[in-house]
């Protein structure tokens, strides 16, 4: 890489004749919190503030809770495991004007596995993101993956800090190089200094000094360099190495000072108590520039190969510092063509040899030095500022983002179905037949055909008859139950399938028997519905229970029966008595754990209570509705499942992922039963962050359905999408929209956000 005077290869052009951003928001570490990174933010803050004309930034600083102190100069501080306060600050960005969002990015700083917190405040903000990247993993764990390639596909503008990070990004993450802007670590514009005068002003010894700087870790290569200086002793005696700096928050956190007091005891093993010495402390940026200062040789001895960025490495080559450093990707680039030394990883005896050289031989030192002073000439924050904002200037003309428009076609459900019925699994988009077919999906495949009214009939017809085919072969008159999987080679893999499959079937029976297109359906429907009834109304478990009662509450619109209403009833009572035993001032749950298909519970209620006129049923199914709506809302009423990670933990604040599909079609269906029994306009509201939830407004901001496709993922984890599009996920996005879209117009004049979306567009 080249540093030769702006513009550099690889860099923005350096001309503000385009348009660059005059409102900027600036998210990242921010002082008073102590690490390279929130100098770095503070740094191009003040940057950019210098520049004429000067825009406007917001910081938006990342808080771990261990630090307080913070200043007025910060917009918004956003603790770092509070996913809420991620989605608020998206908002508070959005209405602020800001017109780019600016993300200063480094694994560990944001919360979720892998940051994925972050995911949530890119997607939710509405203007163009740009990312600087700090560090690039060129072997990432699947995660780590994940939230960066979301990250990378959402930013307008990439800003790396070396040559080889654009590489990387261009080879392992297939991002465009052309949207990646390569622009150096900035520094400060000081003079190159003299180091006798600045050791006697620090109260140093006059001696050869070598420094290294910064938060102590074993990623440093601090101990090789100690290992170095018995051999830099012989060649120098009055050698003087100086490790300035406190250690690692994280590593104090975890284990206190062992791993200073490890190094501090190596010293002494070594007898070098009079060449070493540990300054405990963190440095700003004025006092920093006086210890490099005073060194004759600075030395980052790193043991990453893939750090991308130091940002003392740039401090002491602007400050003209003669260099021996480890070979990582910034030390490689900034050190190229004799402006510093390269030594192999973990090796002192190379560590030894290059600074014991540039301490005795001192004509090298200072032709080192020369050089070095030079290429930071062209690194200073001013001209940092100036590419940055021209890196920035593009972006400027996307336009918003906005929540996707998915469309609904029966792609999905043609894929998924054969000859048999409707096969379980997928692996992404191709129909995973070593998983066969379950009762419980070719129920909900009937259920769909009966109600997607939307569909031509002979098509509904077509597909319902399959369905229903499968499910009438699922009975088992031996056991009087229906049995649930069977293998893509048609044999049945059990006798009687879970008492939910058997509840979800008879639900179905009853919405075929009362709304399917065609007189054969509905007939056929009505009669193993009334065969299988009474067996499946004595099946214990709740949600089977709350199932059988949707199918019964369906049935009695058409047709009253006395085993219908009495499933109905006995539901109720079964419902109530649960409500009441389990019920604490804080759990107003029908059980003492949160799982599964949870809104289906109070949905059941309230329509079997609508349809035997019990209005103290409605009353109660209505009051845990609206406590299970406040347990899945966060930030500004946004829809956040009940996650998987938390099924069956007794009373406990629910798990934030693996978010279901499922979860998101049975509160729409709640909601709209709910708004049945009230008219109350807020179950409209909580219908629409449910259905949203499908096309993105969810806990990281990426939509679930495919825009393109219609598919659905298999669920949202802590990092990214399920990829998989099984039928459970196919048909929830299938039911969900079209349940949302009945309601939307049954309640005019409010109005299906999608259409809202295309309308403003």
């Amino acid at each position: 890489m080249k540093f030769d005077p702006l513009p550099w290869p690889g860099h923005p052009t350096i001309a503000r004749a385009v348009r660059t951003p005059s409102h900027i928001a600036l998210l990242g570490n921010f002082p008073p919190r102590r690490c390279g990174l929130a100098t770095y933010t503070e740094d191009s803050w003040l940057a950019l503030k210098a520049q004429t004309p000067a825009p406007r930034v917001d910081v938006y600083a990342m808080d771990d809770g261990q630090v307080d102190g913070y200043g007025p100069d910060i917009s918004r501080l956003i603790p770092q495991d509070d996913v809420a306060a991620y989605h608020a600050a998206a908002d508070a960005i959005d209405a602020s004007g800001a017109q780019i969002l600016w993300v200063q990015h480094e694994f560990g700083i944001f919360g979720g596995e892998a940051g994925s917190y972050l995911l949530g405040l890119v997607n939710r903000v509405t203007i163009p993101v740009a990312v600087t990247l700090h560090t690039i993993l060129e072997q990432p764990n699947g995660s780590q993956r994940s939230v960066l390639e979301a990250l990378l596909d959402r930013a307008a503008t990439i800003v790396v800090m070396a040559e080889k990070g654009r590489e990387i990004l261009e080879r392992v993450y297939a991002v465009d190089p052309a949207k990646v802007s390569v622009i150096p670590h900035g520094i400060p514009d000081r003079p190159q200094g003299d180091a006798a005068a600045a050791r006697a002003k620090l109260g140093l010894p006059e001696r050869p000094t070598i420094l290294t700087f910064g938060l102590l870790s074993p990623d440093k290569g601090i101990a090789d360099m100690i290992e170095a200086m018995p051999a830099i002793r012989s060649a120098c005696p009055d050698a003087h190495y100086i490790v300035l700096g406190a250690t690692h928050p994280h590593l104090v956190r975890h284990e206190g000072e062992a791993y200073r007091e490890a190094l501090v005891a190596r010293v002494a093993e070594l007898g070098l108590q009079d060449n070493v010495s540990f300054v405990d402390r963190f440095c700003e940026l004025d006092e920093l520039t006086e210890w490099l200062t005073a060194a004759d040789v600075y030395v980052t001895p790193y043991r990453n190969p893939a750090q991308i960025t130091s940002g003392t490495l740039s401090y002491a080559i602007g400050l003209g510092k003669a260099v021996v450093s480890t070979p990582y990707v910034h030390a490689t680039e900034i050190l190229s063509d004799d402006h510093g030394k390269l030594v192999a990883f973990r090796n002192p005896e190379a560590l030894a040899a290059a600074v014991g050289g540039l301490l005795t031989d001192t004509e090298e030192r200072a032709e080192v030095s020369a050089r070095a002073y030079a290429r930071g000439r062209t690194m200073t924050w001013p001209r940092n500022a100036e590419a940055v904002l021209t890196a920035m200037a593009p972006a400027l003309r996307q336009r918003r983002h906005s929540l996707g428009k998915p469309v609904l076609n029966l792609a999905p459900i043609e894929r998924m179905t054969d000859d048999v019925g409707m096969l379980q699994h997928s692996v992404f988009g191709i129909a995973d037949r070593d998983h066969g077919y379950c009762i419980d999906d070719n129920a909900r495949g009937l259920l769909l055909m009966a109600v997607a009214d939307d569909l031509p009939v002979e098509t509904r017809i077509r597909y319902a008859e399959t369905y229903a085919s499968f499910v009438q072969h699922g009975w088992n008159p031996d056991t009087a139950q229906y049995r649930n999987f069977m293998g893509y080679d048609r044999r049945w893999l059990e006798d009687v399938g879970s008492e939910d499959s058997n509840g979800r079937t008879l639900w179905a029976l009853g919405v075929t028997a009362a709304r399917a297109p065609s007189a054969p359906l509905r007939n056929w429907a009505t009669m193993l519905y009334d065969q299988t009834i009474e067996s499946i109304a004595k099946l214990g478990s709740v949600r089977t229970r709350a199932f059988a009662m949707l199918g019964a509450a369906a049935m009695v619109e058409v047709r009253r029966d006395a085993e219908s209403e009495a499933l109905l009833r006995d539901g109720i009572a079964m419902l109530s008595a649960l409500l009441a035993r389990n019920s604490r001032p804080d759990w107003a749950w029908f059980e003492i754990v949160l799982s599964y298909d949870n809104t289906r519970l109070p949905e059941a209620l309230i329509r079997a209570g609508l349809a035997l006129d019990d209005s103290d049923a409605v009353a109660t199914g209505l009051e845990a509705l609206d406590w299970i709506a406040t347990q899945t809302s966060g930030h500004d009423g946004m829809f956040q499942p009940i996650g998987t990670e938390g099924f069956g933990e007794a009373r406990e604040t629910p798990a934030l992922f693996d978010q279901q599909p499922l979860e998101a079609w049975a509160m729409i269906d709640a909601c709209d039963a709910a708004w049945t029994a009230s008219g109350d306009p807020k179950w409209l509201v909580r219908a629409e962050a449910a259905h949203d939830w499908f096309i993105g407004r969810n806990t990281l901001g990426v939509p679930i359905v495919d825009p393109a496709t219609g598919e659905c993922g298999d669920g949202l984890t802590s990092v990214s999408v399920n990829a998989n599009n099984g039928a459970e996920s196919v048909i929830a996005w299938q039911m969900g929209r079209r349940a949302f879209v009945r309601l939307s117009e049954s309640a005019a004049p409010v109005q299906d956000p999608v259409e809202n979306m295309a309308n403003a567009a």
